[in-house]
């Protein structure tokens, strides 16, 4: 007899690491009903530690119940893709428990993975707090009851309530391309930077070579782009200006426009008029074909995750795009969606963000040009 079942998991750290926890949830998957739930404490670990084992949590109690098809279903983009296959395990403490939960995803016939906003987890998330207030002594996060990942992740810097040695991301936008000479929508579409556009990076690369830890006792800091041409070549001006390593991670790829790609703002708006002006106040709204805002923040949230763990408490030097980049500061100032519609960033830009490992943040600068300008 089988048994189709929907694990809903997720995992939290208050702190990055700091006290953990994860919960996870077992439905009926045509009923809906209730069959399993679990909270556990998992010690001192990070957000995604912590998030995969929610996920291995929820299939062991699958398992239990005898299911027999799977349909997972997490808020951490980081975890799916990975279960998914679409994303490398990169870093070694992942790996093992990425192992484990393939083991598991083995011992059944059929297992889905799927990434849902954090409003549709929220049982899950309950019970990853409880364990996280469990772990601390009972003692429940600030903002009573966030999720993990918003307590953890998104709680805005007093003045003086910042614990611990921040992750310094030092952030810059790509030089001048064609496409934003013509103000055409450029995402995935892979063009190279204009002679201007060369100049700017190089001019970025002399600015951050003369900044405070991005060349210190302890080495360069280390550079990690988008990997499509136009922030490649940027950020080879980076490395080229301040010595050291360049890296790259799809997490900070520009959004997907679809069928917009190449078009001008008016021609999106003529071809496609009522989705591109649904789009323009909606951050749920797909292109054709292509990437939601709030996907896009989904994605670099676990791309923001991924690298304070790979290089907690130093300074990195991140190349991106406008929404990316967009994304990073909408993290740091832990603010809604309407930021994307209302901050502007220019090209070649320079913005910066602090997080910190008792989960505060600091935006220390926006939008600097005057390297170019």
């Amino acid at each position: 007899m089988s048994l189709r079942v929907v694990v809903e998991a997720d995992g939290g750290s208050r702190g990055n690491p700091g006290p953990a926890g994860c919960g996870a949830v077992v439905r009926d998957a045509a009923s809906g009903a209730l069959l399993a739930e679990r909270s556990v404490a998992l010690g001192v670990t990070t957000n995604n530690v912590a998030e995969y084992q929610g996920l291995i949590t929820g299939l062991r109690a699958a398992a239990e119940l005898g299911a027999t098809e799977v349909e997972v279903r997490m808020d951490a983009k980081l975890v799916i893709e990975q279960m998914a296959g679409r994303w490398r395990v990169r870093h070694a403490a992942l790996k093992p428990l990425h192992a484990e939960a393939a083991r598991l995803v083995a011992e059944f016939a059929a297992v889905s993975f799927e990434w849902v906003p954090r409003a549709r987890n929220a049982h899950a998330d309950r019970l990853a707090n409880e364990a996280m207030d469990q772990q601390a002594g009972g003692h429940a996060a600030e903002g009573g009851g966030e999720s993990p990942t918003a307590t953890a992740r998104g709680r805005a810097a007093g003045w003086l309530d910042a614990d611990g040695t921040p992750t310094k991301l030092l952030l810059l936008r790509h030089g001048q391309t064609p496409m934003s000479v013509e103000r055409r929508y450029s995402g995935r579409g892979d063009v190279a930077l204009t002679e201007f556009g060369q100049r700017q990076a190089r001019a970025a690369g002399k600015r951050l070579a003369a900044m405070d830890g991005v060349i210190a006792m302890d080495g360069v800091a280390p550079v990690i782009a988008s990997p499509l041409t136009r922030t490649r070549q940027t950020a080879q001006a980076v490395v080229d200006a301040i010595g050291g390593e360049l890296h790259f991670h799809d997490g900070l790829l520009e959004t997907d426009f679809g069928a917009w790609e190449g078009l001008t703002f008016r021609e999106a708006a003529e071809q496609f008029p009522r989705l591109h002006r649904a789009w323009l106040g909606d951050p749920t709204v797909e292109p054709p074909g292509g990437e939601s805002l709030e996907a896009v923040f989904a994605r670099v949230t676990a791309a923001r995750d991924d690298l304070l763990e790979r290089y907690a408490g130093r300074t990195i030097i991140v190349v991106s795009h406008v929404t990316p980049i967009k994304a990073l500061l909408r993290l740091g100032l832990d603010v809604g969606p309407q930021m994307f519609y209302r901050l502007h960033l220019d090209l070649a830009s320079l913005s910066i963000v602090e997080f910190y490992p008792d989960g505060n943040a600091s935006v220390r600068l926006v939008n600097d040009i005057s390297h170019w300008a």
